[in-house]
């Protein structure tokens, strides 16, 4: 019977677990989704106890009829995604989601004490739940499923506590966290064994009993070992509800304004990055249960669109740029369905444009492949779309969910693959190139730079990052 390793995806939207073997055969694989999502202007909350609801049920059909042995398993989740537990574990508060806002106040006052968080990071939210609700333990969204799933607390892993402020090279929490004692987790590096799946976990979900649980990592994290970008200079774009931008570097990027994060390796490299509230998402909010294939062929008589977007799936950004006062931005009037489809588009691209563009400001090593994965990356049109504007090829892997980077990684942390690039050498797909079409890339120089300066003229781009994106533009800049 041949092994396989499970991983399983909390997203924003649902929850997805896979089932790979060793060779990156998919044995299995389910879904469930999340229905029960708050979001009104800052609020975004989840009730946590649908999270392993739907991870019975997407456990229990990728494990279906397999006749394959698991023989580990990760579990992702939503960066900056908290909640605080009782003694036994339990929820005691909704979970707030990644890109809730409302502890603002609170990250001001952390920003003064001399750490670097943004308003929707997870140390910030942590300070709003125990001033509303009384102390509790701190739990990142994996943090809950692991515990089900071996039946007691587990640590935390260290790329999910980066936005509650860990400091992932000294291996430890900031003096100046400021939460009662016992809030914070101890906390592990990913890959590490948390523990074993429990009788009663194995009755609820189907995942046999005796099963390896080891730490996980973001989603973001997860797609990037998914896309196999774990070379130096390699970055992966993950385009799902938002965007996330992730590479890989020997030595981690240096930022002062705190907008790229360094996450650790399990073999102590660094995977830079940032993520941007501009996404996927808001081409749901504008067009709901929109036919999006033939979009996508109407928009492409809009290159470019007659109007330009800056499409934020909700207030404030994180990512080219802090601006926690930001709000979406089109400048111009669609014609038409498809034109304003066309905008949200390319806007996207553009802030994929300029992440990188601010990356190449701080320095980021940039000389390897660009992989694109995420739900976005199933159009054609868009992967095409987003060569063009960023003017240099990409790679499309053959699969895209961050539920095989945990495959991937619970293979490395039960110890059948010698190290993480290994393991997803071994069960990856590499997938096709998109090269850019130059004429095409010529086209968008000049909307991208409209952007670039309204995005600089409302204060919220600051003036040497703009200056170097335009420099880019032209030529001037260094690749």
């Amino acid at each position: 019977m041949a092994l396989a390793w499970l991983g399983i995806d909390l997203g924003t939207q649902g929850v997805r677990a896979l089932l790979v073997t060793a060779g990156g055969t998919v044995a299995g694989s389910g879904s469930a989704p999340l229905l029960r999502d708050l979001r009104e202007g800052k609020r975004h909350e989840q009730d946590p106890e649908e999270w392993w609801e739907a991870v019975r049920t997407a456990c229990r059909a990728a494990l279906r009829g397999t006749g394959a042995t698991v023989a580990g398993l990760a579990v992702c989740g939503t960066s900056g995604t908290v909640l605080l537990t009782g003694p036994g574990g339990r929820p005691t508060t909704p979970a707030l989601m990644y890109d809730d806002g409302r502890a603002g106040a609170e990250a001001a006052a952390l920003r003064a004490a001399g750490l670097a968080v943004q308003d929707s990071w997870a140390l910030p939210k942590a300070h709003w739940l125990t001033a509303r609700h009384g102390p509790g333990r701190l739990c990142h969204q994996p943090d809950l499923i692991n515990a089900r799933l071996t039946g007691h607390p587990v640590p935390a892993d260290s790329s999910h506590a980066l936005k509650t402020a860990y400091d992932v090279g000294r291996g430890r929490w900031p003096g100046s966290a400021g939460l009662p004692e016992g809030t914070l987790p101890d906390v592990v590096r990913p890959g590490t064994l948390l523990g074993e799946v429990c009788p009663a976990a194995a009755d609820a979900t189907g995942i046999p009993a005796g099963t390896p649980v080891v730490a996980g990592m973001t989603d973001g994290c997860a797609a990037q070992i998914a896309a196999g970008a774990l070379g130096e200079g390699a970055w992966n774009s993950v385009l799902g509800t938002t965007l996330v931008l992730k590479g890989a570097a020997a030595e981690p990027v240096r930022d002062p304004a705190g907008v790229v994060y360094n996450h650790r390796a399990p073999d102590g490299t660094w995977l830079p990055g940032g993520a941007s509230s501009v996404g996927a998402g808001a081409l749901a909010a504008r067009f709901p249960g929109a036919d999006a294939a033939a979009l996508d062929a109407a928009a492409a008589a809009f290159e470019p669109s007659g109007a330009i977007a800056y499409p934020l799936v909700s207030p404030g950004e994180r990512f080219p740029f802090h601006a926690p006062r930001a709000t979406a931005l089109l400048l111009g009037d669609p014609v038409s369905d498809a034109d304003h489809w066309a905008a949200l588009l390319q806007g996207v691209a553009f802030t994929e444009r300029l992440c990188l563009d601010y990356l190449h400001h701080l320095g980021a090593p940039f000389e390897g492949p660009l992989a694109l994965t995420g739900g976005a990356a199933r159009s054609a049109y868009w992967n095409r779309l987003r060569a063009d504007v960023l003017g240099r090829p990409v790679r499309v892997p053959g699969r895209t969910e961050p539920a095989l980077g945990m495959a991937v990684l619970a293979r490395h942390g039960t110890g059948a693959a010698p190290t993480l690039a290994a393991a997803a050498r071994a069960m990856t797909s590499p997938g096709t190139t998109v090269d850019p079409r130059p004429a095409r890339t010529a086209r968008f120089a000049e909307p991208y730079a409209r952007l670039v300066d309204a995005l600089e003229s409302r204060g919220w781009l600051p003036a040497p990052v703009a200056a170097h994106a335009r420099d880019r533009l032209r030529g001037d800049g260094t690749d």
